[in-house]
């Protein structure tokens, strides 16, 4: 029997964390006495998540060094870890009844562009550790999502690999994996090409099902 896996972007597909973090980074960038004033609103957040995060650092502090930014991403980020940790985000409705309900037949991995820790303080949180089997993001080795997509496909042996996401890097991420693609289409943004969608997350087993029973296995390399 094929081991299939279903591989989750974190922001716009399980939750959306912006307003919590944006609060967060506002108030550590601006305490931070670089002579800057940030303005870091939940809309600016969500329109860099799922950008790596020295991309996002430009984007988000503009006017300050290269050394600065990198500065200011550690600081803000460690930060967001420890709130998220203990207030959470805003999770999707009916995440975790159909995480149970896809667990029965597939693996369940999440792979995001974050820092190391944003991954694991959503885990903890809601307390979602017993579904994930794997996890791996930019901020534990900083490779590029479509690399880290093909290294947790390929370091569980999975056989048939789909990849949820919201936004068309997650789409161009998968297409880099050699996986397939289901749309979040309650998230962030949108995608180009004609692709499964979803339009709420407990909708996923039936698409889920659709898509792998289309899919040849993946070439392992």
């Amino acid at each position: 029997m094929s081991k299939k896996g279903i591989i989750f972007d974190m922001d716009g597909t399980l939750w959306d964390s912006s307003e919590n973090v944006a609060k967060v980074w506002n108030e550590v960038a601006n305490k931070a006495g670089t002579g800057v004033s940030f303005d870091i609103t939940a809309d600016k957040m969500k329109g860099v998540m799922g950008l790596t995060m020295d991309k996002l650092a430009e984007r988000l502090f503009p006017g300050v060094s290269k050394e600065v930014q990198m500065q200011l991403l550690e600081k803000c980020g460690n930060e967001e870890n420890a709130y998220l940790e203990k207030h959470g985000g805003r999770l999707y409705p009916k995440v975790e009844e159909t995480l149970q309900k896809l667990k029965e037949k597939y693996n369940l991995y999440i792979v995001s562009n974050c820092q190391s820790g944003y991954i694991e303080a959503f885990l903890t949180f809601y307390g979602f550790g017993k579904y994930i089997d794997d996890i791996e993001c930019y901020g534990n080795n900083n490779l590029i999502k479509g690399d880290n997509i093909r290294l947790v496909a390929d370091r569980n042996h999975l056989d048939k690999a789909v990849y949820v996401g919201d936004i068309q890097g997650d789409y161009d991420s998968s297409v880099e994996a050699g996986v397939k693609f289901i749309h979040a289409a309650y998230g962030f943004g949108s995608i180009v090409q004609q692709v499964p969608v979803i339009n709420e997350f407990s909708e996923l087993p039936d698409v889920a099902e659709n898509v792998f029973n289309s899919v040849g296995e993946i070439p392992h390399l």
